[in-house]
């Protein structure tokens, strides 16, 4: 994170949403710079390095998708994504390319600054933990949450923040059943038991970068991390 006053930018093309935006956000205490299309978003994020980014996918100049993989490519940052589209398909694509996490418009604005500040807590929490969690080795997973990195049969991963999260707190239990509600308030943070489709949305995105045989399905309640040959 950068000294002093937390960063973010939010990049949206319709200047009211932005600005409403903005105007809560500098309320919480966070300085902020807004851009309204695909190539402003990377430059503002080059020259500005915010510590989060606040990302609407339907932009001009190029998509919110594009700007994530850029800007993950240049620097790792959360990032919340605002998308029109519900689709399973639209959500697990932008998990993909680096989103930490994800609202519907319409959305309310103090959902979204809640959502904020539970990205940087978890990015807090993930810092001060660093220093002390051992490497987790399970059979050919191997997970070093000091340097944040992860390797299954020795080929590197690269995880979001979330995904990483979600992937260390399975892993510390191996074999256990994690309702979907338990993981919902152990990892985001949040108490909202309506939000499973999240967990769900990034199980499946592990799945494609880890292998599908590395997390199990509990219909109905949850998830469990088997350990990989």
């Amino acid at each position: 994170m950068s000294e002093g006053r937390r960063r973010v930018l939010v990049v949206d093309d319709e200047p009211t949403i932005a600005g409403s935006i903005a105007a809560r956000l500098r309320a919480e205490g966070y300085a902020v710079d807004v851009a309204h299309d695909g190539p402003a978003a990377v430059a503002r994020f080059e020259a500005g390095e915010p510590d989060l980014v606040v990302l609407d996918v339907m932009l001009p100049g190029f998509d919110g998708l594009e700007v994530c993989r850029r800007i993950q490519a240049h620097r790792s940052v959360p990032v919340l994504m605002l998308t029109a589209r519900d689709t399973e398909t639209d959500l697990l694509v932008g998990l993909a390319v680096g989103a930490d996490d994800y609202l519907t418009k319409p959305f309310s604005i103090r959902e979204l600054a809640a959502r904020v500040g539970v990205l940087f807590r978890r990015v807090d929490r993930a810092g001060e933990q660093r220093a002390t969690d051992p490497r987790i080795v399970l059979g050919d997973l191997e997970i070093d949450p000091a340097q944040r990195r992860v390797l299954r049969a020795g080929a590197p991963a690269h995880l979001t923040p979330t995904e990483f999260d979600l992937l260390v707190h399975l892993a510390r239990q191996p074999r256990t059943v994690h309702p979907r509600e338990a993981l919902l308030a152990s990892v985001w943070g949040w108490q909202d038991a309506t939000a499973t489709r999240s967990v769900d949305s990034h199980v499946k995105a592990l799945r494609r970068k880890l292998g599908a045989d590395l997390i199990r399905t509990v219909h109905g309640v949850g998830y469990a991390l088997e350990v990989p040959r």
